[in-house]
């Protein structure tokens, strides 16, 4: 064989250490983006992670909620921005307003249909 072939000893050394290379690379950056945290985004790269939510709803607290319960509660404006929640991971008892989770299930729900076009 002559050095000139893809088959020589130095071609398949250099097509072995690209291959490695690429591999880390490829390792190192899938590591990098599932990491990767948007503030106000999900993170759609992590673990999917069901919350479970406690609230006040007419001065009884209710829950666990999953966060179907939770959006159908706000839905029937039974959860609002004043309504006190608690899910696990927190220290106290929060105003609605201030858990970003409740927040994006509050952006997540549709508005009130008036039947006007």
């Amino acid at each position: 064989m002559d050095d000139n072939s893809f088959f020589s000893m130095d071609r398949l050394l250099e097509f072995g250490l690209g291959m490695s290379i690429a591999q880390q690379m490829v390792k190192s950056m899938n590591e990098t983006m599932s990491n990767m945290h948007v503030p106000g985004a999900m993170n759609p790269m992590g673990q999917v992670k069901h919350s479970l939510f406690y609230a006040v709803v007419e001065g009884n607290q209710v829950g666990p909620l999953s966060e179907s319960e939770l959006s159908r509660l706000i839905t029937e404006k039974k959860v609002a921005k004043e309504t006190h929640v608690w899910m696990p991971g927190m220290s106290n008892w929060q105003l609605a307003e201030n858990v970003p989770e409740v927040l994006k299930l509050v952006a997540l729900a549709p508005p009130p249909f008036n039947g006007e076009k």
